[in-house]
């Protein structure tokens, strides 16, 4: 009981964060976007925010928890053109809506028929990134998505 919790009042600060930082706007998005026009800043603002805070966190936990396993890094996924082709379509897509999954989903609130309809669509592409999923696991293939 204590990780849904944990996870519903993570999820609603970060809400309440998008809200009061006009980051569930998407016109404060595109107008950081818009470097040739009426560039804002406000973007840059949460987000160097945002790092502080996230950073400030890794520290402090390093040194309240070891890391786990040997500590070593680059265990990760490796960049192949699907994570690039996947950030790629992220970007273009954010671009164009002024919308990322979380702002989109905070908008979702207000009514707002272009969270609807980007919501609508992300949902879509989970559904079809599953199918995808499951058609290499089925087959044997390495990967479903071939980027360059």
């Amino acid at each position: 009981m204590k990780a849904p919790l944990a996870a519903l009042l993570s999820g609603s600060l970060f809400g309440v964060g998008l809200c009061l930082s006009g980051m569930s706007d998407p016109g404060n998005i595109i107008a950081f976007l818009d470097v040739s026009g009426e560039w804002s800043p406000n973007l840059a603002g949460v987000m160097l925010g945002a790092i502080a805070v996230h950073a400030t966190w890794l520290r402090w936990g390093a040194r309240v928890r070891p890391p786990a396993g040997n500590g070593s890094r680059g265990t990760g996924p490796r960049i192949d053109g699907a994570l690039v082709g996947g950030a790629a379509l992220f970007g273009v897509g954010w671009g164009i809506s002024g919308y990322c999954p979380g702002p989109a989903i905070v908008a979702l609130g207000s009514g707002a028929r272009g969270a609807m309809v980007f919501v609508a669509a992300m949902a879509m592409g989970m559904v079809l990134n599953e199918v995808a999923q499951w058609k290499t696991r089925r087959s044997g293939k390495r990967s479903a998505i071939h980027i360059g």
